[in-house]
């Protein structure tokens, strides 16, 4: 029965027209091998949904993204499950929030595992990386130190919030000391200019979204890599290279499953 009742339904061809797998797009979950079959008067409209699909990927694959995150941002993959970008007014301070946090991140990694490094092959006699605030420097005390860092930061951030709610408005003449020029003030988030963008790799900040979707993507791994930086620290107290180097010497049980599971004891 489900023989004849195969041959009754392909020998219809006016009613179906044919999908193959290989007119679909490959997704995260591997190649199809099902067969589609669709009415002529939908096949428009699939073909449609099917060039949707592929111009704008999201971070579950068959998911549509909010309405109002459209895809014109950097790292837009739909992907804001507590609808905190409803409001458009929010939706640009987490932007730039986020931006920030990104780069804090990056930094911070790439210091932790360079000098995490120098530490461990000898090459300088510094403390682990969460140790590093209680050194003390010979050139200034911390007192010294934090209101250094309160008037620089306050005044980078300070800078930072005016051409955020005023966009271009940090690049008119005699708002930087005359070095308006150096930043260019493309977009907030973005100066830009010879002081930071020396290579000149997007000069043209509107053309500039795949530089701004790799920064965006490797910051958000580096905050990752922050947190798990934190955890590793809290649970073994000593620092990445360190816990790298034990898992390397026993790969079968030095893992964080171990680690964890014998946190407590």
């Amino acid at each position: 029965m489900a023989v004849a009742a195969g041959r009754a339904f392909l020998v219809q061809p006016s009613s179906l027209c044919f999908a193959s797998h290989n007119n679909l797009p490959k997704h995260s979950f591997g190649n199809t091998s099902t067969s589609l079959l669709v009415k002529p008067g939908n096949a428009r409209g699939f073909a449609r949904h099917m060039v949707r699909a592929q111009v704008r990927p999201t971070w579950l694959p068959g998911l549509d993204p909010p309405a109002y995150l459209d895809g014109s941002l950097a790292g837009d993959f739909g992907f804001d499950p507590l609808g905190l970008g409803e409001d458009p007014e929010s939706l640009r301070w987490y932007v730039q929030a986020e931006l920030v946090h990104c780069r804090f991140a990056m930094l911070g990694v790439a210091g932790i595992l360079l000098t995490d490094l120098l530490r461990v092959t000898g090459v300088l006699s510094i403390p682990v990386w969460y140790n590093a605030g209680a050194v003390k420097f010979g050139f200034a005390n911390t007192e010294t130190l934090i209101i250094v860092q309160f008037l620089l930061m306050g005044f980078v951030e300070t800078k930072r919030y005016m051409d955020f709610k005023t966009p271009g408005s940090q690049a008119k003449d005699g708002s930087f000391f005359g070095l308006e020029a150096a930043l260019e003030g493309l977009e907030p988030g973005y100066p830009g200019g010879p002081l930071l963008n020396p290579l000149g790799l997007a000069k043209d900040i509107k053309n500039a979204h795949e530089w701004k979707l790799k920064e965006i993507k490797n910051g958000r791994l580096a905050m990752v890599a922050m947190l798990g930086m934190f955890v590793q620290a809290s649970v073994t107290h000593a620092g990445p290279v360190d816990n790298l180097l034990l898992h390397l010497s026993d790969p079968w049980h030095r893992t964080i499953v171990q680690t964890l599971a014998n946190s407590g004891s």
